[in-house]
């Protein structure tokens, strides 16, 4: 199927039906949690689920309609795919050194004990490793702030110099 093809649409357009449980012709958090399932059989974690909603809420109403529901799919799919294609051992889940991965993958590169903080940081369920929910989540936390840590790097060199009452600026300003 070509993408944006009639059936492409119409899919969507009955999935979006089958979230709005409602009817309301808008989808809430709770609604799209329900909807959502990051093959672990528990529920999306309700944090992320909010923080893609508000990537994609161009009216910041808290709900998203069949437009934006369209959109929060594809990011959500394209999540998917690159989750699997780092999710080496196909255990559902995304260990320390998957994680290192990709993260060196999208430009990062960071120290072990940074890596152990942000399993600890994003794994809900204290096995050592990040479910596809909370990898979306971590992935969308870290570049939400190192946009935000760019906005003050003006040389580009990785460093800045910033008061206390600005770096509680910069990261009380970030919408997580």
């Amino acid at each position: 199927m070509a993408k944006g093809s009639v059936q492409d649409q119409a899919f969507l357009y009955s999935m979006f039906q089958r979230v709005d449980k409602d009817r309301s012709g808008t989808i809430s958090a709770m609604e799209l949690q329900q909807a959502l399932s990051n093959g672990t059989w528990t529920p999306f974690n309700i944090q992320t689920i909010q923080l893609m909603m508000g990537l994609f809420d161009r009216e910041r109403r808290g709900t998203i309609n069949f437009a934006e529901f369209a959109g929060l799919w594809k990011y959500v799919s394209d999540w998917q795919a690159m989750f699997r294609r780092f999710d080496e051992d196909s255990s559902g889940f995304i260990d320390k050194r998957e994680l290192r991965g990709a993260l060196t993958a999208f430009g990062y590169r960071f120290s072990d004990q940074f890596y152990d903080l942000l399993i600890w940081r994003f794994d809900r369920q204290s096995r050592g490793q990040i479910a596809f929910d909370d990898f979306i989540q971590c992935c969308v936390v870290l570049q939400t702030l190192t946009n935000s840590f760019r906005g003050h790097d003006t040389d580009l060199d990785g460093w800045i110099h910033i008061s206390f009452e600005q770096f509680m600026t910069m990261v009380f300003s970030v919408k997580m």
